[in-house]
């Protein structure tokens, strides 16, 4: 999770890092919090919801402007593309570390 975080923060590979911050919100959700329903106050999904959320739409937004590693990056635009390939990954490698 640090190292998604990090890739957001910085934007750096965006998608993968947001792709990152789905797997482990996922693994989160199933594992942690899915038994416990909805709320957060009541040890709920909710705030897992909203990074996985947010991680997705950071993908699908793009870095930014004054990131200097937008240029050098082939998925450093953001767009639709970004957002499945974040979403795909981050759920793969979820289902595969769910199995395991």
């Amino acid at each position: 999770m640090m190292i998604g975080g990090l890739g957001l923060a910085l934007g750096l590979l965006t998608p993968l890092a947001a792709a990152a911050l789905i797997g482990v919100m996922i693994n989160a959700m199933v594992t942690v919090t899915g038994a416990h329903g909805l709320r957060e106050t009541d040890g709920g999904v909710e705030y897992s919801v909203c990074i996985a959320v947010g991680a997705l739409a950071l993908a699908a937004i793009g870095p930014g402007r004054l990131v200097g590693w937008r240029l050098l990056s082939p998925m450093g635009c953001g767009g639709r593309k970004e957002a499945a390939f974040a979403l795909g990954l981050g759920g793969l490698v979820s289902a595969i570390t769910l199995t395991l």
